[in-house]
């Protein structure tokens, strides 16, 4: 019985006639994608279907599992004692004192009043770095002066962490709500600046080019070409900053509060209440991750063609 060639005939023009050779292509490169292609592969794919973009697909339930499964190795870890609750209580001890400190509070105030508290620290802060960076980077993406003024301070501060210059913020504008709210804008600005520049300059020539060849004047190409295309980036950047804008609300409220989450887990954390320790890192958590998917589906509506060219 003969055996089955692995190999295909592909019939392709010869170099110095009008006539034709054959050519001997292994299966392999004419036949279904390879092993490593199929197993990172988002859906089947169908003989003549190209592959998608990699990692397309929803991943909603691999992160409801994920999520679960953490619930569930910390309950399992704090039931069987592994852990002393001084270090890691348990998650009904998280959720009691969820409720105690709504309803009968803790450091002179509930809950709510310190969300909401620390709630208008970080939007007044986040405000002000979106009127502020996002102008300055895309005037640094468009000009050379502006990204010679602005480039050197942003970069020389950017990799500090808050607490390095908060001395300086305290001896500037002393320990009044404004100093709070102007570190935490510092900590938003740069990321933001940054992505608005990053935005502007990978515009590509091709679209540059194109629109003065229609006769589009130099504010048109930057209102109509380039802003639009930077918009998802400073999306991103918006993101970014307003993640890294919670991150500090915790060292903006070391100095002089008497209200808002950060002050209450350092407050809860000197008297080793590690149950409140938690709870209010995690409701931080929870405020960081719903500005997160509030400002994504604000980017789908206004950003739609984001990924899709």
């Amino acid at each position: 019985m003969p055996r089955k060639s692995n190999t295909a005939t592909r019939l392709a023009p010869s170099a110095g006639q009008g006539g034709a050779i054959a050519m001997h292509i292994p299966n392999e490169s004419v036949a279904s994608p390879g092993l490593l292609s199929r197993l990172f592969a988002t859906r089947s794919v169908k003989p003549g279907q190209a592959f998608g973009a990699p990692g397309q697909g929803g991943s909603s339930m691999i992160s409801s599992v994920t999520i679960a499964m953490l619930l569930g190795l910390w309950f399992l870890v704090t039931s069987a004692g592994w852990v002393k609750p001084l270090f890691l209580p348990s998650p009904g001890a998280v959720i009691d004192k969820f409720v105690a400190v709504s309803t009968e509070g803790f450091a002179g105030a509930t809950l709510l009043e310190h969300a909401l508290t620390s709630l208008a620290r970080v939007m007044g802060a986040f405000l002000l770095a979106c009127s502020t960076a996002i102008p300055i980077g895309v005037l640094m993406g468009v000009n050379r002066v502006a990204r010679g003024v602005f480039d050197p301070p942003i970069e020389l501060y950017r990799p500090l962490p808050p607490l390095a210059y908060l001395p300086m913020v305290i001896i500037w504008f002393g320990i009044g709500e404004f100093s709070k709210v102007y570190l935490i804008f510092l900590a938003i600005f740069a990321p933001m600046a940054i992505a608005a520049r990053s935005g502007v300059r990978s515009v590509s020539m091709e679209q540059i080019h194109a629109a003065y060849s229609m006769g589009a004047s130099r504010t048109q190409v930057i209102f109509h070409v380039i802003l639009k295309a930077a918009i998802p980036e400073v999306f991103t950047g918006m993101r970014i900053g307003i993640g890294v804008g919670w991150s500090t609300l915790v060292a903006g409220e070391m100095v002089a509060s008497t209200k808002g989450l950060g002050f209450m887990v350092l407050n809860a954390a000197e008297f080793l209440a590690s149950d409140i320790v938690i709870m209010g890192i995690l409701v931080i958590g929870l405020f960081a991750f719903a500005f997160d998917v509030m400002m994504r589906y604000v980017e789908r509506l206004l950003v739609p063609w984001k990924g899709k060219v």
